[in-house]
């Protein structure tokens, strides 16, 4: 399946006209075993996918792929912003630290990765910091929305009696909920979330949900998991399976 633009690619959260990202036959292999093959498809700003398959499949594989962060053995990724994109595949970025070629858009590599937020059990949090000074500096590198503070973000996640705490000292579950917190808020078009809801009790589902509801309509929304209650919402799913 491989879908067109979308009217929404014009309305980012980040007010720059948003992100789409096309595969082009790409593919995946380590060693001898391939991960995923011939894979075309764009996944458009404003809609939420899911990546759905068994355990060992290769759906963080193919995650880690499309937000750049693991070449492509075979194909091409490409990030298209204002109906202009990035001439170069992730892989050539990677092996060959190539120039970009870029079609007016003035977009660096690290641009790429400004572009993105991410939550998944292999990230981690500095533990030594504050879940306020965590979210400081992670403002930072990548901005929160304008709109709500800081104070505000870690009330809503239900961490509001632990600003001060360090990150060392929470749950699994808080730990989770302050990853969500990053990512969610960062004032950014595409957001992947791989098995987001890791660690999580039922009141840690019942925020995740609120959270997508009312802080990602927007977005390019891209979930890896098997577990349909962290993917109900997702309008398109995408079996990693039909890509063997």
């Amino acid at each position: 399946m491989q879908s067109s633009f979308s009217n929404s690619f014009l309305n980012s959260p980040s007010g720059d006209g948003g992100m789409n990202i096309q595969l082009t036959n790409a593919a995946k292999r380590f060693n001898r075993d391939w991960i995923f093959r011939r894979l075309n498809y764009t996944f458009q700003q404003g809609i939420a996918y899911a990546i759905t398959g068994p355990n060992g499949s290769g759906k963080s594989t193919l995650l880690q792929t499309i937000a750049g962060a693991i070449a492509p053995s075979e194909g091409t990724v490409k990030y298209l912003i204002n109906r202009e994109g990035i001439d170069e595949t992730t892989s050539q970025l990677k092996t060959q630290n190539s120039k970009l070629r870029t079609q007016n858009t003035g977009l660096s590599t690290e641009n790429i990765y400004n572009q993105i937020a991410i939550v998944a059990p292999y990230l981690e949090v500095i533990e030594e910091m504050t879940a306020t000074e965590f979210l400081h500096f992670h403002a930072i590198f990548k901005p929160l929305l304008s709109n709500i503070s800081i104070n505000q973000i870690l009330e809503i996640v239900g961490l509001k009696l632990a600003i001060h705490k360090q990150i060392r000292y929470y749950s699994s579950g808080m730990k989770q909920r302050i990853k969500l917190a990053q990512a969610i808020f960062s004032d950014v078009p595409v957001l992947l979330l791989d098995e987001p809801c890791t660690n999580l009790d039922a009141s840690g589902y019942a925020l995740y949900h609120q959270l997508i509801k009312d802080h990602c309509k927007n977005k390019l929304i891209i979930v890896s998991s098997n577990d349909v209650s962290e993917y109900d919402f997702c309008t398109e799913k995408l079996n990693i399976l039909d890509s063997k």
